[in-house]
């Protein structure tokens, strides 16, 4: 009987353990991504003149690569790119929405996560 409470314990105890570290991954994942959509919306490059403005669908490819970096899939009707103020002087913002699934023997779960640049 003690060996069946410790298979079972180490059995609870490796399912525990899986589905922690799969919603850990989602999670450093969407850090990672908000801290890209940080870097893409600041365009210091066109600021200072070395590079023409992006488009918006430029800013759309230029997420939807540095997600795929990080295991996340999106497509650009996913990502809101938003402007403000004169053209020279331009704020970006950037937004997403987007789900992970972490699988479980029998289940899985889906986790919705958004992402900004602000």
């Amino acid at each position: 009987m003690a060996k069946v409470k410790i298979i079972v314990g180490f059995a609870l105890f490796l399912l525990i353990m899986s589905t922690g570290w799969q919603f850990a991954s989602c999670e450093l994942a969407n850090y990672e991504l908000r801290d890209d959509l940080k870097d893409v919306a600041s365009l210091a490059a066109a600021r200072i003149g070395l590079l023409s403005q992006s488009s918006n669908d430029d800013l759309r490819d230029e997420v939807v690569r540095r997600a795929a970096e990080h295991g996340i899939h999106l497509v650009p009707d996913q990502i809101l790119v938003e402007r403000e103020g004169p053209r020279e002087n331009q704020q970006i913002f950037l937004a997403t929405r987007y789900k992970s699934r972490v699988v479980l023997p029998g289940a899985s779960l889906i986790f919705h996560f958004t992402a900004t640049s602000r």
